[in-house]
């Protein structure tokens, strides 16, 4: 069967020119406001995981074991990633793309908020509802990462749907930028003790902000064309037929998702590497200050936002897996860069992290559409938010620990080669996957029926 077979459906998005816009418009906006708020609280987390919560949450262990207990808070979030994945995008597929942002929307807000009102100092009671609200924040990034983008992508015009995409993946650059900023002022204006006291609680707090925008935003949202029309084709089947439907993908699409993790592995590895162990091996190796190291990571997240778009951008026109492969070259050259030319010269190390980074991030613009096209509507939000997650809990969620243990055993250049032979495989993995920027979400293919591979560029 070729996709000229099969029934191509009007696209709602163009043929309704005003109601097609404004609903591209809101379906941008919130998926933009959900990805920025998710990894502005684990950005923010992170930070004072590693610096504050084992003198406020864990005193009582000891110094070391608190600092790998606060560590351990922010691994479960990463634990609970895949979790949210399984549970939020099999009820996504059944249910609806739209409830489904609501709760992760809900849930987001709720932990962060709880976070910043816990008591400190109260001994392991309050460390374990710090756990339960870490994995309640990593719960709900699983499921809101991949159901924000689809419901973009779903909505959207099909001719812009990498650009679009991109829109919302750039909130991460975004809200790391604006994370450490807002530590950077809060540290500066208050005195430790009011830091340490009530200051660390401000950012927490204020993202309850974001949650209200978000929430109204969604309010008005419809459900996307390609879920309607894919629960109407389900209604109007013949009695007794039975379709593949959520967790279903893993039979159904085994291949799919497996090269999809497997393509997303060298980003997912690469991007901890630079971002969390890069800041040690800065530092330590490279005889860098702090200082410096952050404002380098800062300045080469920043830089990168504009490669997310245009990243997206490029895929509309020339492709999904030519503009991915490309970045996964780039990321190639970052990394060996990286741990092998990159010095105490903060210059030279800047211009190859920012290479890194925007090369990470260009495949990350291209990331919503691709994923999405990878699968029929019944199962779409399962298969990519599993294929995603899969790949960060198997390759970002180690990074930190592998480079270090590499690092001891052979330095860098061991590092360097384990980082090359994992984006390698991911190459060979992205030349597998289908092009699919000509195809029509919304056109209802059963999903125990591979879909047909679509022309490319």
């Amino acid at each position: 069967m070729t996709s000229d077979s099969l029934p191509q459906q009007a696209h709602p998005a163009t043929d309704q020119p005003g109601s097609g816009r404004a609903m591209q418009f809101r379906a941008v906006t919130s998926g933009a406001l959900g990805n920025t708020l998710e990894y502005f609280d684990f950005t923010i987390y992170g930070s004072l995981a590693a610096t504050l919560f084992p003198r406020l949450f864990f005193h009582q262990l000891g110094t070391t074991a608190g600092l790998l207990a606060s560590f351990a808070t922010f691994g479960v979030g990463f634990v609970a990633r895949p979790v949210g994945a399984i549970v939020l995008g099999h009820l996504g597929d059944r249910f609806g793309r739209k409830p489904i942002l609501f709760a992760t929307l809900l849930l987001m807000g709720a932990s962060s908020l709880l976070i910043g009102v816990l008591p400190t100092n109260q001994g392991i009671a309050i460390a374990i509802i710090l756990v339960l609200l870490r994995c309640l924040q990593g719960f709900s990034l699983g499921g809101e990462y991949t159901g924000s983008q689809l419901v973009t992508m779903e909505h959207c015009d099909q001719r812009k749907r990498g650009l679009f995409g991109s829109m919302i993946v750039a909130g991460s650059p975004i809200s790391q930028v604006v994370a450490n900023l807002f530590l950077v002022v809060l540290s500066a204006t208050l005195s430790p003790a009011q830091f340490e006291s009530w200051g660390w609680r401000i950012p927490f707090l204020a993202s309850i902000l974001i949650v209200v925008v978000a929430f109204f935003v969604r309010r008005k949202l419809d459900e996307t064309p390609a879920f309607v029309v894919a629960n109407s084709a389900e209604k109007s089947a013949a009695p007794g037929a039975t379709r593949s439907k959520g967790l279903r993908v893993l039979a159904t699409h085994p291949r799919q998702v497996a090269l999809l993790t497997v393509s997303w592995s060298g980003p997912a590895l690469t991007f901890y590497l630079v971002a969390v162990y890069g800041l040690s091996y800065m530092t330590s190796t490279l005889a860098i200050s702090s200082q410096a190291a952050f404002v380098i990571l800062m300045i080469a997240n920043g830089v990168s936002v504009f490669a997310a778009v245009l990243g997206g951008f490029l895929s509309d026109r020339i492709g999904r897996k030519v503009v991915f492969i490309g970045g996964l070259a780039g990321t190639f050259v970052g990394i060996g860069l990286f741990f092998t030319v990159a010095s105490s010269n903060v210059v030279v190390t800047g211009l190859v992290v920012t290479l890194a980074l925007s090369s990470i991030q260009l495949l990350s613009g291209v990331v919503p559409a691709m994923f999405a096209e990878q699968f029929p509507t019944d199962v779409r939000y399962s298969g990519a938010a599993l294929a995603y997650t899969f790949a960060t809990l198997l390759f970002s969620a180690p990074s930190p620990f592998i480079a270090a243990w590499l690092g001891g055993l052979g330095g860098p250049l061991l590092v360097a080669i384990f980082a090359l032979v994992i984006l390698a495989c991911s190459i060979v993995g992205a030349t597998r996957l289908r092009e699919g920027r000509h195809l029509d979400l919304t056109s209802f293919r059963d999903s125990r029926v591979p879909v047909a591979e679509t022309p490319s560029a």
